[in-house]
């Protein structure tokens, strides 16, 4: 078992009990009973068509051997075309109807895994990358697919194998039995091979998860990558990645792949051994000619499908593996959990820190015995050195993580009793990089309000620096963002991430500032766009900016988790303490660098 050790199971995958896992894809297969019902009866027909294909040919051949007449071989040709006709046709339905039966199951499953992955917590995915997640959905959900169509080719050939049995044994019992006595030894060899395949498969799935994880990180990152000329560093990466898969992948085939050819030699013997056997038979009379044919053509068919049930395991163990991957992934257990689901109409505003604890990991204390209380409309900005807890509070008030200790409450109801959905579309948060998606400027604002009409958005647009930003955009309002917003300067991402906040109208807006350097003018407008949203709710606003710092109605010192200072702005520099030493480091120099940048627009 060497050949696949270096590839882990995510802490949240879990082993499921073959049973298990059966019955939950059944639950899945329940909305496709009458589609399944048309597959189970069209295969009982085939079986039952090809089985009697075999017996009619077997008397054509006793028949033609005793009074050998065109019109018999007429006869027997036509019966012949008409029961493949028949097959061909009822395989054809049958598949067809599997195909869309198995489409819709893949579509609920990947569907589930995706619902489920977007309903974790950030937490969730600071721990697990996201790539992977998405091998999860997609590969594995087609996998699972594979399995199904397998198991059906399966059970149709076992379902004509039970059929040619019996007819095996009303030809000839003693040949049968012999047939009948190597069905142990495939059965035990397919439940010894059952374990390694499980195993093997898992293993095959984690490489493949590898390669995904590491091309959407380097795609990601394609930008950084050529500003720094490591076009062949992130080639070098990904290469690593994918000979580990071919690797891991290669191995496991080798090994699965050797229990058809050990299968079809001991098929080969026990075919031999009837052959003699039966031979023997038919020279001495005990078996006519026919019978003996119709006994080896019987026998083959139904060596196939019996041979393939341990050929087909490592397919079958795939499937159960990509199953059980997917399936871990939907019952991933949250870590932010709410104690009720409180409906939320509207807020105040009003937001409690009581001896708050948070850490993201166990020994990374970020919140200790935080306490911070705001009033309802209340303008409040975090400052402080990075690391000192800022967008934590942030994050916690928009429930993204869990606390360990203390209250946070939101007008004065325990945050953990609300439905999320419905609270969190009271919150208004604008991250440090602001994110857009793929399609028009407008497209992007009516994010959270589909409802909002163009008019509404364009005259909101206007009052924001009298709608001048509208004319950089070539298109206007209709203008296409590109990827995460590629087409569009820091300033116009920003102006629209405000935008998206500002039509849905929050009771609670947190912003965390970037820090990215804009021309005077833009920060003017974005400032406009501020002052909109700040008149309409409580802020909570993580300053980077000296013009965000000063209008705030309260500034939070923060320093390594704790607050150790509040007030305004010139009440904390008269006091000289840390405020004042991050002013004189920080803020003065960005004022000066702002007094500057406005200088040279001037005189452009």
């Amino acid at each position: 078992m060497g050949f696949f050790s270096g590839l882990n199971a995510e802490k949240y995958d879990r082993k499921y009990k073959d049973r298990d896992l059966v019955k939950r894809i059944l639950m899945y297969f329940k909305p496709e009973a009458r589609k399944i019902l048309v597959v189970a009866v069209f295969t009982i027909l085939v079986s039952l068509a090809s089985a009697s294909s075999v017996l009619i040919i077997s008397r054509a051949v006793d028949l033609l051997a005793k009074d050998p007449r065109l019109a018999s071989i007429l006869l027997i040709s036509f019966l012949a075309l008409v029961i493949g006709i028949f097959i061909w046709v009822s395989n054809l339905i049958s598949r067809r109807t599997m195909i869309k039966a198995i489409a819709n199951v893949v579509m609920q499953l990947a569907s589930d895994g995706f619902e489920a992955a977007a309903n974790h917590d950030l937490s969730f995915y600071d721990e697990y990358p996201s790539g992977k997640i998405v091998s999860r959905i997609t590969s594995d959900s087609q996998d699972f697919g594979q399995l199904i169509n397998i198991i059906a080719n399966v059970a149709s050939q076992l379902l004509e194998a039970a059929v040619l049995g019996i007819v095996l044994l009303n030809i000839e019992w003693r040949l049968s039995l012999m047939v009948f006595a190597i069905m142990p030894i495939v059965f035990g060899f397919g439940l010894l091979f059952r374990r390694f395949a499980r195993k093997a498969t898992q293993q095959g799935m984690r490489a493949m998860a590898e390669v995904n994880a590491t091309i959407k990180e380097t795609i990601s990152g394609i930008a950084v990558a050529k500003n720094f000329r490591q076009e062949s560093s992130i080639y070098a990466d990904f290469a690593k990645a994918n000979d580990k898969s071919f690797q891991v992948n290669w191995r496991r085939g080798m090994v699965l792949d050797t229990v058809f050819p050990l299968l079809n030699s001991m098929a080969g013997v026990a075919t031999a051994v009837l052959l003699y056997v039966g031979g023997v038979s038919a020279v001495n009379a005990v078996l006519t000619a026919g019978a003996w044919y119709l006994f080896l053509n019987s026998l083959d068919r139904f060596l196939f499908p019996v041979m393939n049930i341990s050929a087909f395991w490592s397919s079958v163990q795939n499937g159960l593996s990509a199953a059980e991957r997917v399936f871990a992934l939907i019952d991933a257990e949250p870590v932010v959990i709410q104690k009720d689901n409180v409906p939320v109409k509207t807020l105040k505003g009003q937001v409690d820190f009581e001896h708050v604890y948070f850490h993201y990991k166990e020994d990374e204390h970020v919140l200790e015995d935080f306490n911070l209380h705001i009033q309802p409309g209340e303008n409040l900005a975090l400052v402080g050195h990075t690391g000192a807890g800022k967008s934590s509070v942030a994050k916690l008030i928009a429930r993204f993580y869990e606390f360990q200790g203390g209250k946070i409450l939101i007008d004065g109801q325990d945050i953990r009793s609300f439905d999320l959905a419905t609270y969190r579309t009271h919150l208004g948060i604008v991250s440090q990089v602001p994110f857009l998606f793929s399609g028009s400027v407008l497209d992007n604002i009516r994010y959270a309000r589909q409802e909002i009409t163009d008019s509404e958005i364009l005259s909101l647009a206007r009052q924001i620096g009298d709608g001048e930003w509208l004319e950089t955009l070539p298109n206007g309002l209709e203008t296409e963002v590109g990827e995460r917003g590629a087409r569009l300067s820091m300033g116009q991402r920003q102006l629209v991430s405000l935008m998206r906040v500002l039509v849905q109208r929050p009771e609670i807006f947190v912003l965390d500032e970037a820090t990215a350097s804009i021309d005077p003018f833009t920060e003017w407008q974005i400032q406009q766009a501020l002052t909109l949203i700040l008149k309409q709710a409580t802020s909570i606003l993580i300053a980077h900016r000296l013009s965000t710092v000063k209008s705030a109605d309260r500034i939070i010192v923060m320093d390594h988790g704790k607050v150790i200072e509040e007030g305004s702005h010139t009440g904390l520099l008269n006091a000289g303490g840390h405020y004042a030493t991050l002013y004189n480091t920080y803020f003065r120099h960005q004022s000066l660098e702002y007094v500057e940048r406005s200088r040279d627009l001037i005189n452009r």
